[in-house]
């Protein structure tokens, strides 16, 4: 089972933590604080989707900082900026760089629940699309030496005898991998099959 949704939520005012935990935790979400950059990118990763509401302007390490340092470590947090003291270009560049939302304080509760919400939600769908190419991944490393040889053929659009004849085979051997490697791969169709090979960076043989 996937893991229960988590808010992180960092900012080097303790009040501040303080205040959006207990406003959070009240309103259902499972949240951890932070007071410093470095305590909450040395935490244990979350398994479930997660979001994090960080605050830019901090002591040490700022927020922008900390969303740079989470992009070079591949971690895809959608992240809820506040800020006291924001202008245009540091909301553009921190939308840019992935931002779900980028607040100002005081904050309003009703913008920064809608705000999280819709971080969850990118995190969730984020977390089924990787499981999903996970799935899609263990099928292609099912496939023989030669169905992996003949799936790029096929995702070309050629007709098994002119891959035969690429493979210097016969046209029934071709039949028989093909229908065997769709099977594995779980489609049906030529149109499914190259909708998959796309989303696993498989090139046609021209």
């Amino acid at each position: 089972m996937t893991a229960a949704p988590v808010v992180y939520v960092l900012d080097d005012e303790p009040e501040m933590v303080k205040a959006l935990t207990r406003l959070l935790g009240a309103s259902g979400f499972r949240v951890h604080g932070f007071t410093s950059a470095a305590e909450f990118l040395a935490r244990e990763r979350h398994l479930g989707p997660a979001c994090l509401v960080l605050d830019v302007a901090m002591a040490g390490m700022d927020g922008l900082q900390v969303q740079e340092q989470l992009r070079q470590t591949g971690e895809d947090l959608p992240i809820v900026f506040l800020t006291g003291h924001g202008d245009i270009p540091m909301s553009v560049h921190a939308i840019k760089a992935g931002a779900e939302d980028f607040l100002t304080k005081p904050v309003n509760a009703a913008d920064l629940l809608r705000a999280i919400n819709g971080a969850l939600q990118r995190a969730s769908d984020q977390q089924a699309s990787r499981e999903g190419l996970a799935v899609l991944q263990a099928r292609l490393a099912s496939l023989t030496p030669r169905e992996r040889e003949v799936l790029g053929h096929v995702v070309a659009g050629k007709l098994n005898k002119q891959i035969a004849g690429d493979l210097g085979t016969g046209e029934q051997n071709i039949k028989v991998h093909r229908g065997r490697l769709m099977r594995k791969l779980g489609v049906r169709s030529v149109a499914e099959l190259v909708r998959l090979a796309e989303r696993l960076g498989i090139r046609p043989v021209r």
